[in-house]
């Protein structure tokens, strides 16, 4: 999972930082966010994943 998060941030689809309030006796968490271009991405696939399954091909990650 983590180097897909890197690979997203790298292409400023995700951003990241580090929790700054973390909890005492537990570290603190990277946290992660989808940026514009991020949203707009996420967008797009899944507005043309439910056009597949509307046309009868089953979506992204469905079992066949």
């Amino acid at each position: 999972l983590y180097p897909i998060l890197v690979r997203l941030s790298d292409r400023e689809l995700l951003e990241s930082q580090w929790e700054a309030d973390a909890p005492a006796g537990r570290p603190p968490r990277h946290l992660y966010r989808l940026t514009a271009a991020g949203l707009e991405y996420a967008a797009a696939h899944a507005h043309a994943a439910v056009a597949q399954t509307r046309r009868g091909r089953p979506a992204l990650g469905s079992a066949s």
